[in-house]
């Protein structure tokens, strides 16, 4: 009898949503969005040229997660990284190229969004993002994560543009809705599942408000670091974000080691 070694196997290759989870995915994708209007604007490669770069860089590191078989946060946390620099240029190239504007922009990207999870929950039977138990579960889940940057970045330019909001209005508006997605994570009974993907969208726009305090000239209120400084800045600080996650990760592994090995001594 063939085991399906897929369905037998859990995948242990997803950080636990703890609140570092959430610093280091805000630091990521504020980077996507620096790093990608670095190159599309600051060096004038374009949104398409930029688009294709990105994706082929959020193929290479995708294949590299795929084929690893653990979680290694260097690799992980760069497949984020790539799906947010791809998603702020291609959410661009849609909404200024195409001239399709942000609303129709986010339009799509959230029915794509909508469609993708609907296959994933058909095929997969579960949403969760912390038990993915096979390859193809992975890949929508990657595929998800790629449409929620690309829709945070749409969703955030129409909040500050569109809506009448502006970059001050939307921020408020965002950081109070992620206040009631908590709130509602430890009062309510709301599927886990659909509040981490509104969450994962959200934050998205949240951090981008970090970047522009980082980017923005100081008549505008900003540090005038530009996309060059602000990414640096970004980089060391996902870097750092990185060395003490895997420090923890060594440490806590160590202890369970060491707790096997205990045991074992006491039978």
């Amino acid at each position: 009898m063939q085991i399906d070694k897929d369905r037998n196997y859990q995948w242990n290759k997803i950080p636990q949503l703890t609140l570092l989870f959430w610093i280091m995915k805000i630091t990521a994708t504020t980077l996507g969005e620096t790093g990608g209007d670095l190159l599309a604007q600051t060096l004038n490669v374009g949104y398409a040229t930029s688009t294709l770069i990105f994706f082929a860089f959020f193929i290479i590191m995708l294949i590299c997660q795929l084929i690893s078989k653990r979680y290694i946060p260097a690799i992980y946390w760069a497949v984020i990284v790539a799906t947010s620099t791809a998603g702020t240029t291609m959410s661009d190239y849609m909404d200024r190229t195409l001239k399709l504007g942000y609303t129709t922009g986010t339009i799509i990207l959230v029915s794509i969004l909508i469609i993708v999870l609907v296959i994933w929950r058909l095929t997969e039977k579960s949403l969760s993002v912390t038990e993915i138990r096979s390859r193809r579960g992975e890949i929508f889940y990657w595929t998800a994560i790629l449409f929620s940057n690309t829709l945070g970045t749409a969703l955030g330019d129409f909040l500050a543009d569109d809506s009448g909001l502006g970059f001050g209005g939307s921020a408020l508006l965002i950081s109070g809705v992620l206040a009631l997605i908590i709130l509602a994570y430890y009062f309510t009974k709301i599927s886990r599942i659909i509040l981490f993907w509104i969450a994962f969208v959200l934050t998205r726009p949240f951090g981008a408000t970090f970047g522009d305090l980082l980017t923005k000239s100081k008549e505008k209120g900003g540090m005038d670091y530009g996309t060059k400084g602000a990414s640096l800045i970004l980089f060391i600080l996902l870097i750092i974000l990185g060395i003490y996650e895997s420090i923890r990760l060594k440490r806590e592994s160590q202890r369970k080691l060491d707790a096997e090995s205990a045991i074992k001594k006491t039978v």
